[in-house]
C-alpha cells in the first residue's frame, strides 16, 4: 500500500490520526483506504459525506467522520498518552515499522511506553501456552535468553507462562524485549505483570493499538496477536495446544511471510501438538539459539554481527582474498572445524569447555558471515578457508 511517511507530524495530525482509529465500524482496512484517498489525515474530516460514501464507507461510519463526533474522546486519548509519556505513532510516523506497514489490515495507530526505536530492530516472537510445562517453561526461558544475548529483541504477548518467561529472559541479560497488549498500555493484564511490565518500560517498550484505557476483552488477543507476528521476522512457538493462540500466532506468521520455528516436545503431551505439528508442516525445529539466528534473512544477520561487533567497519559478508586477523576465540571454533566434516554445535560445546554456548554461536556467526565457515544440511558447520 501506497501511504507517504511524514517526517513530521503534528499534535492535530496525531488527535486526527486517533479520532480516525475511534471511528465505529471504521477498522484498520477501511481506515488505509481512506489515508490512500487522503494522504493528510486532516483531510479525511473536512471531506463531505458524499465524498467519503464515494470512499467506499456506509452512511453511519461516513456521518460519524463528517460529523467528528469522535474528537472529544481523541483528546482525552491524547492528553492521557502524553500524561504518561506515551508515544502516539501513527501509520505514518517515521518510527512506525515497515513491517507492520506491509499487512493488509496494519493498526492505524499504536501507542507505546519505552524504547520505541526497537520497532525496527531485529525481533522475533517467542509465544507458548499460558500454562506450559516445567520443560516448556524452561525451554522458552534459555532460548529468550540466548537471543537476546545475540542481540535479538524478543517479542510477546505479555501472558502468564511462556509470554512472562520470554520478557523475563531477555531483561534478565539485559536484553531487549518487546510486550504487546491485548489492553490499553495503561492497563497491564495480567495484574501479576505490574512489575515486569513495569521492568519492560524502563528499558523495552509496552505496545498497543487499543485506546488508553481499554480493558482486557477476550476478543482483542486475537487482534494483539497479528501485531506480535507483523512486528517480528519470526515467530517460535514453545509449547501449545493444536488450536492455541500461539499456533495462531503461528499460521498467521506463515501468512505474512514470516519465518516459523518450533521447540519439539514430548509426543504424549498436550502442550506439544502445536508445536510437532508446525514441524511436520515445515516449520523449522529449534533447540537452540543458533537454529533461529541461521535461518533469519543474511541482512538481519549482518545487522546482528554489527551491533555484536560495533568496532568493525563495513559488512562481513564478502570471502576474503587474504585471511585477516581473527579473534583469538573465534579462531578456537574455526580449528575444531574440517572441510570435509560437519561438525554439529553441541560437539563444539564439548570439545571447547572454555567457551560458553552463547561465545561460540556468536563466534560460528561471524565466521560465516566472513565466509570461513558452511552450514550445511542438518545443522552441521564445515571450514571452506584454511
Amino acid at each position: 500500500m501506497l501511504v507517504p511517511q511524514r517526517p513530521h507530524i503534528d499534535a492535530e495530525a496525531e488527535l486526527c490520526w486517533i479520532a480516525l482509529t475511534l471511528t465505529p465500524g471504521l477498522g484498520p482496512r477501511r481506515g488505509l483506504r481512506l489515508i490512500e484517498e487522503w494522504p493528510d489525515v486532516r483531510e479525511i474530516f473536512h471531506a463531505s459525506r458524499k465524498d467519503l460514501e464515494n470512499a467506499g464507507l456506509s452512511g453511519s461510519v461516513a456521518q460519524s467522520i463528517a460529523s467528528g463526533c469522535t474528537f472529544d474522546e481523541a483528546l482525552l486519548q491524547h492528553e492521557r498518552a502524553l500524561s504518561m509519556g506515551c508515544h502516539i505513532l501513527p501509520y505514518q510516523h517515521h518510527l512506525y515499522p515497515q513491517q507492520l506497514r506491509d499487512l493488509p489490515d496494519a493498526p492505524l495507530v499504536l501507542f507505546g511506553l519505552g524504547e520505541a526505536s526497537l520497532l525496527n530492530e531485529v525481533n522475533v516472537a517467542v509465544v507458548g501456552t499460558r500454562r506450559p510445562t516445567a520443560y516448556g517453561q524452561a525451554a522458552a526461558y534459555k532460548l529468550s535468553r540466548d537471543l537476546a544475548e545475540l542481540e535479538v529483541c524478543v517479542v510477546s504477548g505479555m501472558a502468564r507462562g511462556v509470554d512472562t518467561a520470554a520478557h523475563r529472559a531477555a531483561l534478565d541479560v539485559g536484553g531487549k524485549t518487546i510486550a504487546v497488549f491485548g489492553c490499553g498500555v495503561d492497563m497491564v493484564y495480567p495484574a501479576e505483570n505490574r512489575d515486569l511490565a513495569s521492568e519492560i518500560a524502563d528499558s523495552g517498550l509496552l505496545l498497543s493499538e487499543f485506546p488508553m484505557g481499554t480493558p482486557a476483552y477476550p476478543q482483542n488477543f486475537p487482534l494483539r496477536n497479528r501485531i506480535v507476528s507483523g512486528l517480528s521476522c519470526g515467530v517460535l512457538v514453545v509449547e501449545g495446544s493444536q488450536y492455541s493462540g500461539s499456533s495462531i500466532t503461528a499460521r498467521l506468521a506463515m501468512e505474512h511471510g514470516r519465518e516459523v520455528f518450533a521447540v519439539p516436545g514430548n509426543i504424549t503431551s498436550r502442550m506439544s501438538l502445536g508445536p510437532n505439528l508446525l514441524i511436520k508442516q515445515g516449520a523449522t525445529l529449534v533447540q537452540n539459539a543458533n537454529d533461529v539466528i541461521t535461518q533469519l534473512p543474511s541482512q538481519l544477520r549482518v545487522q546482528l554481527y554489527r551491533k555484536m561487533h560495533p568496532q568493525d567497519e563495513g559488512p562481513a559478508l564478502a570471502a576474503p582474498d587474504s585471511e585477516p586477523a581473527i579473534d583469538p576465540l573465534h579462531r578456537k571454533v574455526l580449528a575444531q572445524l574440517r572441510p570435509d566434516e560437519g561438525r554439529l554445535l553441541d560437539e563444539l560445546i564439548e570439545q571447547i569447555p572454555t567457551m560458553s554456548s552463547s561465545e561460540i554461536i556468536s563466534a560460528l556467526f561471524q565466521l560465516e558471515m566472513e565466509g570461513y565457515v558452511r552450514q550445511d544440511v542438518g545443522q552441521r558447520y564445515t571450514r571452506i578457508w584454511c
